[in-house]
């Protein structure tokens, strides 16, 4: 509502243009109709729109289909030179390394830094066969009574099968290796922490968690330091300087130098191709 506000307030004192710079776009997640539920980002984005915003800067949006949404500029800027800068600098024996996707929804981006160090790629599916949740959840409860009279007598619907995820199992090879996860976005540490116990069990030994936003929201600190993992490294979008007081395996990249360079070359009317090159049309 703030950022609302001001951008509200530059647009009725007759401002030229109004850049907004907002390296962690909220609600990113929320990008799809999951149900009947409502896309927050669309909504997020004409509020924006309509407020006066004429020109936006991100970065790593969580789908990039999201600048769709809007109807001005949008440049979203990687965080992922500075993360691959990080891992070949920064981890001396990177060459031994395999890159990991906690689950097969983010294999596109684990790909994307496996080709660019020249690594092997590990994806890690399903979920841990725990009966008692399974009971508490109500997977296994008998399905519901059709009822007969909401549905017309002619009309037949077919019943859609419910998913059900087989048992935890990691396609490629960790053993010996050190096990790199790769995210947009840590925040809920859950899955982190049980990939990387799975990855443990399957022989690594070492695990690096990568994400260009790092939330770390409630007690994840904590969770992160008494966990397997030996490093989460996230990028400066979001302040965590609270977070990494609770845990020294936290540590930063800072990419304020390519939001400077984007706002510098918005002002002087330059090309942005140069921030985007070597990007391919499906990274």
């Amino acid at each position: 509502m703030e950022l609302l506000i001001m951008v509200y307030a530059c647009k009725t004192s007759c401002a030229k243009s109004i850049i907004g710079v907002i390296p962690y776009f909220p609600y990113s997640k929320q990008c799809k109709m999951r149900k009947r539920g409502s896309i927050v980002s669309k909504l997020l984005a004409s509020m924006m729109c309509k407020a006066g915003l004429t020109h936006l800067i991100t970065m790593d949006l969580h789908q990039k289909e999201i600048q769709g949404f809007f109807n001005i500029p949008v440049d979203n800027l990687r965080a992922s030179p500075f993360l691959l800068q990080y891992i070949q600098e920064e981890i001396p024996d990177y060459r031994n390394a395999v890159i990991v996707a906690k689950s097969p929804a983010s294999a596109k981006r684990a790909q994307s830094f496996a080709e660019r160090l020249r690594l092997g790629i590990a994806v890690i599916h399903g979920e841990a066969q725990d009966a008692e949740s399974d009971l508490v959840d109500g997977r296994h409860s008998p399905p519901m009574v059709r009822s007969v009279a909401a549905i017309h007598p002619s009309l037949e619907i077919p019943m859609l099968i419910p998913k059900e995820k087989p048992p935890i199992t990691v396609v490629g090879d960790v053993g010996g290796r050190i096990a790199i996860i790769v995210d947009d976005i840590i925040d809920d540490v859950d899955t982190f922490l049980a990939a990387a116990e799975t990855l443990k069990e399957r022989g690594a030994y070492k695990i690096f968690v990568m994400a260009t936003h790092g939330l770390l929201s409630s007690d994840a600190p904590r969770l992160i330091e008494e966990s397997a993992i030996d490093e989460v490294v996230v990028t400066n979008t979001i302040p965590h300087e609270i977070q990494k007081l609770q845990c020294p395996k936290i540590k930063t990249v800072d990419i304020s130098m390519i939001l400077s360079e984007a706002i510098r070359r918005i002002h002087n009317g330059e090309s942005m191709s140069y921030l985007f090159r070597n990007i391919g049309l499906d990274d």
